[in-house]
């Protein structure tokens, strides 16, 4: 009995130690609860939802061509007796720009001219002795075929003579010239060259998989080294074949060059617009989640995050365009996104709108 009293004492002894401990848990407990109930919500950056004017590009580098361009060279061979070339003269379609010697051919062509005239009066007689039965249908034939054939002699040395001048084809300016009045020359010969640059070409290649989204009339702006402005030129021309080596598609500009600034052969740095959106919903690329679904948003209204379902467009290099689920003046967040959960209180810490560069 002694005994069992004894373990109830010190039971109770025990008790009274342990009260004080439990009380500091449950304070404690109660603390951190507090403490956990009080925390500051999570911060993130958002950005707010506008339509902007958005230009979907490419950027690749191109070539200056001439708007036509020939190497001046002669059809024949001869000695210039005249010269009109000057260097760096701007020349006018037909006009004349050198004259070989055509002295012999001249004296030919006078010949020619003289037994025409006498192949002319027998013809006259023959076909009168014909009319009268005077002559045969056959000896008036052979007489009309040898004036046919003296005619074709001049015309074919008329046309050595045209060769013995060279006409300007086209508009253009003359460049350096090689020879002197007086150079024999041969068709090998490089005179000089006349070039058309106003306007001016411009050559570049796209990758192939934009070959279904270029049309004519695309715009494309374009700089060259030495000049600090851009330039506009529209294509006009698309290859119809896909080079097989590069795999990319061979394109032609045009565009103006009045003040004769730009010269064939410059490379440029070019952006080819293929597409102008004049209302886009552009939002930074981080804010979209991928899903087994689709693709997702955090969107954040009156301080509360929701998750919205969107569709997307075009991707640049930063941003991405939403087609579907999102209106002007939605704001979704940038920052914070692993962190986040539907129905959360979150707060902002920076506000940024989207600038409309194109890509």
């Amino acid at each position: 009995m002694k005994k069992i009293l004894l373990i109830i004492g010190v039971l109770v002894v025990i008790g009274l130690l342990a009260i004080p401990k439990l009380q500091g848990l449950s304070g404690n407990s109660e603390n951190s609860n507090q403490s956990n109930s009080g925390s500051a919500p999570l911060s993130v950056d958002v950005h707010v939802v506008q339509p902007q004017v958005f230009e979907n590009k490419i950027f690749t580098t191109g070539t200056l061509l001439a708007n036509e361009a020939i190497d001046i060279r002669s059809e024949i061979s001869g000695k210039i007796v005249e010269l009109y070339l000057e260097e760096g003269r701007e020349v006018t379609a037909g006009e004349t720009l050198l004259k070989i010697n055509d002295s012999e051919l001249q004296a030919r062509l006078e010949q020619a001219e003289y037994r025409i005239g006498l192949a002319e009066e027998r013809e006259r007689r023959q076909r009168q002795l014909l009319e009268r039965g005077g002559i045969s249908q056959e000896e008036y034939d052979a007489t009309l075929n040898e004036l046919n054939v003296l005619k074709s002699e001049a015309d074919l040395i008329k046309a050595q003579i045209e060769k013995t001048e060279i006409i300007a084809p086209f508009d253009g300016i003359v460049g350096l010239r090689y020879v002197s009045n007086g150079s024999y020359i041969s068709p090998n010969t490089e005179i000089a060259n006349l070039q058309s640059i106003n306007p001016i070409k411009i050559e570049f290649s796209i990758p192939e998989r934009y070959a279904g989204v270029v049309e004519n009339n695309d715009r494309v702006i374009f700089n060259v080294q030495g000049f600090d402005e851009d330039f506009e030129a529209s294509i006009y021309a698309i290859e119809p074949r896909i080079e097989s080596q590069t795999r990319t598609l061979r394109i032609r500009a045009l565009g103006d060059n009045t003040e004769g600034k730009l010269l064939p052969g410059a490379f440029a740095n070019l952006e080819l617009i293929l597409e102008e959106i004049d209302d886009a919903l552009m939002i930074p690329t981080i804010s979209v989640i991928p899903e087994l679904q689709g693709q997702k948003v955090f969107m954040l209204r009156n301080g509360v995050v929701q998750e919205q379902q969107v569709e997307t467009g075009i991707r640049t290099e930063s941003d991405i365009q939403i087609i579907e689920g999102l209106a002007p003046g939605d704001t979704v967040l940038t920052t914070g996104l692993l962190q986040v959960r539907a129905g959360q209180q979150v707060r902002v810490d920076q506000v940024d709108k989207f600038e409309g560069e194109g890509s």
